[in-house]
């Protein structure tokens, strides 16, 4: 065996591994306080489209956000920024997943809406370029991906916590090719990255009465990563002895959500970024696909929201566009209003996204010529927020379904 190429890869790896030993201490010395927005003066809301059916429905979700907080648009206090560069075409060109000049502007805003981006696959006329969420998470330090789940009708509540900066979506586009034989992708678990994510899971658990926490890994098989993973999540369990912590693996635990008789149990769920991106697909899908779940991505310092589902360029090329389903998008707005202070206003746009995605359904998505198009469902949607009977009908239809 050529000594030549086992150098190389140990080169290779030593400045990964300098490289996240750079990152744990950067970890380490930052500040525990996230933003206070109460305290600003003004709150910059940058919207990025992305490609795709982005396009659409990022402008639908705009209309939502204006309507809801049109007086604070007039006064100033609130102010939205169209940040249009995340399209696959400009960052192709540019050969990066964030442009410089795109990441200047996502940064001079507190919190960000974001629609869909277009990952290039292996093979396609893309260049390799890696995921603008990822490389966003990653620059942004976004470590948590927050994602709700609730099925009223089942007296389904799940949040689930995704680590959303590490694990096996950290190094994905720095794995190489030891021969033609050979080849190696990585994953990594540091313990300040670990600790954060799950404390934010026990913290949300004890602010929102929640009595239980599950923690979601493999570290019967993948003893390193997620055995720090599990281990992090015993030691903090401790300082919450009110809080149920219970661990179960990525494999049943994926079946259990489907287990009728057992999946109401889970309320609060921890887990590494791998594992979360699949669970809270499925989760999602539970809930009437990932065209209705939004998302969340947290940081100290911004916070960016976005819906989970892709870019979908068929639709774009089939004409299918204005059919493409605005609600992931619009309820992740929903928890961008929650997370700047709006519980009010969170809780009516959810109230409403339930109500015409739920409950009465007069106006149906299909993402074809057969069903509403985004902009007639989006005046659905507004039309309920408007309606004084809103709260009524939610609490009627919930307590129906519980009968």
């Amino acid at each position: 065996m050529p000594k030549d190429i086992i150098e190389q890869a140990k080169e290779k790896f030593g400045l990964l591994v300098e490289e996240q030993l750079k990152r744990v201490a950067v970890m380490k010395s930052e500040p525990n306080s996230f933003v206070d927005y109460s305290k600003l003066n003004q709150i910059v809301i940058g919207i990025c489209p992305g490609d795709g059916i982005g396009e659409v429905i990022s402008e639908h979700t705009e209309k939502v956000l204006a309507h809801i907080l049109k007086e604070d648009i007039k006064k100033k206090k609130m102010v939205f920024k169209p940040i249009k560069g995340l399209t696959i075409e400009n960052r192709a060109k540019h050969k990066k997943a964030i442009p410089d000049d795109v990441l200047e502007e996502i940064k001079s805003c507190q919190v960000i809406l974001k629609g869909p981006t277009t990952t290039p696959q292996a093979g396609s006329k893309w260049p390799n370029i890696e995921s603008a969420n990822v490389a966003m998470r990653r620059v942004l330090d976004l470590f948590a991906n927050v994602r709700p789940v609730k099925i009223p009708q089942e007296e389904i509540d799940w949040i689930f916590f995704r680590e959303n900066t590490e694990g096996a979506y950290i190094l994905g586009s720095k794995g190489f090719d030891i021969n033609e034989d050979l080849s190696f992708d990585f994953k990594v678990i540091t313990e300040p990255g670990a600790e954060r994510i799950i404390r934010m899971a026990f913290e949300y658990a004890k602010k929102n009465g929640k009595k239980s926490v599950t923690v979601v890994t493999k570290s019967n098989v993948i003893k390193t990563t997620d055995g720090r993973f599990s281990r992090v999540a015993f030691r903090i369990a401790k300082e919450y002895p009110e809080i149920k912590v219970e661990e179960w693996y990525i494999d049943i635990m994926s079946a259990k959500l489907l287990d009728d008789s057992r999946r109401r149990d889970f309320q609060v769920i921890v887990l590494p970024n791998l594992y979360g991106d699949i669970l809270t697909d499925e989760a999602a899908q539970l809930q009437g696909g990932v065209g209705t779940a939004g998302s969340a991505n947290i940081g100290r310092k911004y916070a960016m929201f976005e819906a989970i589902h892709g870019s979908a360029p068929r639709m774009v090329e089939e004409g299918r566009a204005k059919y493409a389903d605005p609600s992931s998008m619009i309820r992740a707005s929903a928890m961008l209003l929650r997370h700047i202070g709006y519980n009010k206003e969170a809780n009516n746009l959810e109230m409403a996204l339930e109500v015409c995605g739920q409950f009465e359904r007069k106006v149906l998505i299909t993402g074809r010529s057969n069903g509403s198009t985004a902009e007639e469902y989006t005046k659905y949607i507004l039309d309920w927020i408007d309606n004084p009977k809103l709260e009524d009908r939610w609490q009627k239809e919930v307590a129906k379904l519980k009968k």
